[in-house]
């Protein structure tokens, strides 16, 4: 079972800012979305995640039009970290992730609820108690705090049935240490491992070459290259994607450490 576009377009203010793309997330595999600014990341989100219907082709999930489902149904099959979640309601660090349980009242039994939202938290590590203000937490905390959100609405109860599920991560290291981008990232790893398709906008090719299984690039609302990490993501590729020239160097640990390379004018000064 599988999430598929067919030739998707978003249209606004006549312009495609999402032109003909055909993609598919697969369960048990991490896609790593990346381009420049602009190139359409965040609409191709909204459109797989179905928070926008394409003005042109069609997106399926299960071979069923993703927008023929109930909204009820697309919450118990997908979790979405937006790239700026808002929350402007002072909800204690517990209720925000609680909200992530929403779509199984009903199925899921209070005990699993608690489990749920204590599993969450404490993937995400986050050290605040949990009767702690939204509001008063820092930029990072609030980011841990939504990612546990997702991993609380993905935490199926026994009484649901065991269907494919998808996480949506649109910029999940916004505002984060290095400690938590690692954090964030292994986690989604994690989740594809156990069987969860995940879509994740980067901005690192580093971050997308440790982690993930495929790579989409975009550029101008279309899709510019796909494949597995390791055929999409080269230096001259990358460069062409954005613009700059991009290298490569070995490191322990790593096969390869993408950096961006500063062009350097050259001056003839003559005979001194």
């Amino acid at each position: 079972m599988s999430l598929r576009s067919d030739s998707i377009s978003i249209l606004r203010g006549g312009r495609a800012i999402l032109d003909g793309v055909t993609v598919e997330l697969e369960s048990g595999r991490f896609t790593a979305v990346m381009g420049p600014n602009g190139a359409g990341k965040s609409s191709l989100r909204k459109t797989l995640s179905g928070e926008w219907t394409p003005d042109k082709g069609t997106v399926y999930l299960d071979n069923l039009p993703l927008h023929s489902l109930p909204a009820a149904v697309l919450a118990r099959r997908r979790a979405v970290l937006p790239q700026e979640p808002r929350l402007g309601f002072p909800f204690s660090i517990e209720e925000v992730v609680r909200i992530g349980r929403y779509p199984w009242r009903g199925l899921a039994t209070p005990a699993e609820d608690e489990t749920a939202v204590a599993e969450a938290l404490r993937a995400v590590g986050l050290d605040a108690p949990a009767d702690a203000l939204y509001t008063r937490l820092s930029g990072g905390e609030k980011q841990r705090l939504h990612l546990a959100r997702t991993l609380a609405q993905l935490n199926r109860p026994a009484a649901a049935e065991m269907l494919p599920c998808f996480l949506f991560l649109d910029e999940p290291t916004n505002n984060l240490d290095l400690a938590g981008r690692q954090t964030c990232l292994r986690l989604a790893r994690r989740l594809a491992d156990k069987g969860t398709a995940v879509f994740a906008i980067l901005h690192d090719p580093n971050d997308a070459a440790r982690h993930a299984d495929n790579v989409w690039l975009l550029k101008d609302g279309r899709l510019f290259a796909s494949g597995t990490a390791d055929s999409v993501l080269t230096a001259p590729r990358l460069s062409d994607l954005f613009g700059v020239p991009i290298a490569t160097a070995d490191a322990n640990g790593a096969a390869k450490v993408f950096f961006a390379r500063e062009k350097r004018e050259t001056t003839d000064a003559g005979p001194a």
